[in-house]
């Protein structure tokens, strides 16, 4: 029988104790790494200003002014919307990555394993080549062709996948590689001919995020609030999975059409991200093992654990590249990077071990 040090081999019995901890610490993350990044970039905003700035927004409260002008026009003009927008990102890729990761019965999933990623990136580079305009129209027509590019892509993986009336989860995973690689290649070609725009679809595809204001935020709350609201309602089903196909049938469980569903809402919700936030690796991955280390498995947890830790994660991320070669910015993408890829080794190296243990 297995002891409890064999159970939690990294020591983390304490903090999966009370079921209340997990929701405080996600949250108080959450609520910290949002007024960090409302407050610091090139002109810092005190953390005090930046709670009576909010404040003196709410109706009833008479809050007598006491900070610069220009405090409000960039808070509300430029940190809060960017930061709102890299939040619901975070969010979207930590939920989808869990999601695709109970699919798959993989930790090593994530949420461009079918191609997302690649057909936003075709998309985009095809709508950056057209050399649209750089108004308001014209920006908005690159995260509307990733979008597209991205929901075409996944919608071909899954025809392609399909055997008869089922979806194998192997099937699957090859005709996203397969279709990932074309796209990829293509997107290659594409930004090789047209030099032109070369540099800015290097930075949209290491995670740059191009839009500012509050249109992409409105513009992306919709799809992503309902993809992460099924994803919510998804906890059961992931959990049933979680014994094969077959056993999840015997229980009573309408599997392919469970697949659906988690295919459709994680892709919505990814596609949704990369189109307004360009491709930032890696948090779809190390957020959902994270929660999965410290609180378990059960996917009525994990899935809106990781959708809180996924905004905070990336909204600390947005902050070290703000910071770390200020004034200049660093996109957002190449510090989850350096962060995500020694974490997807050392998982790597864990699940070897398990395998040489067995």
């Amino acid at each position: 029988m297995a002891t409890d040090s064999s159970l939690d081999p990294v020591g983390l019995h304490w903090i999966r104790g009370a079921r209340w901890l997990p929701w405080v610490v996600t949250l108080a993350a959450l609520v910290l790494m949002a007024a960090l990044s409302a407050a610091l970039g090139p002109i810092s905003i005190p953390l005090r200003s930046v709670i009576r700035l909010l404040a003196a927004r709410l109706p009833g409260l008479a809050i007598e002014p006491d900070w610069p002008a220009n405090f409000a026009t960039i808070l509300y003009q430029i940190r809060l919307p960017n930061t709102v927008l890299i939040m619901l990102t975070g969010m979207a890729l930590a939920g989808s990555g869990a999601a695709y990761q109970g699919l798959f019965r993989n930790p090593l999933a994530d949420p461009y394993i079918i191609g997302v990623a690649s057909g936003a990136g075709l998309g985009a580079v095809l709508a950056m080549a057209a050399h649209w305009p750089a108004d308001l129209l014209g920006m908005a027509a690159v995260p509307a062709a990733a979008f597209i590019g991205a929901l075409i892509t996944v919608a071909i993986v899954y025809a392609i996948a399909q055997v008869g009336r089922s979806t194998p989860v192997t099937t699957l995973i090859l005709a996203g590689v397969a279709l990932s690689s074309f796209a990829t290649a293509m997107t290659s070609m594409i930004m090789l001919l047209s030099t032109q725009e070369l540099h800015r679809a290097v930075n949209w595809m290491v995670g740059g995020f191009a839009l500012g204001g509050w249109e992409p935020v409105l513009a992306s709350v919709p799809y992503l609030g309902i993809g992460l609201l099924v994803l919510l309602t998804l906890g059961r089903p992931l959990n049933v999975l979680q014994f094969g196909d077959d056993q999840a049938r015997q229980l009573g469980l309408d599997v392919e059409r469970v697949k659906l569903v988690i295919v459709i809402a994680a892709s919505m919700v990814a596609a949704t991200a990369v189109a307004f936030s360009g491709i930032i690796a890696f948090v779809g991955l190390i957020v959902p093992h994270v929660v999965r280390l410290l609180w378990g498995p059960d996917h009525r947890r994990l899935i809106p654990l990781a959708i809180l830790l996924g905004g905070s994660f990336l909204l600390g991320a947005d902050i070290v590249a703000r910071m770390l070669l200020a004034p200049r910015e660093l996109p957002v993408g190449v510090i989850t990077s350096v962060i995500g890829a020694p974490f997807f080794l050392w998982l790597l190296q864990r699940a070897k071990g398990r395998v040489r243990f067995w």
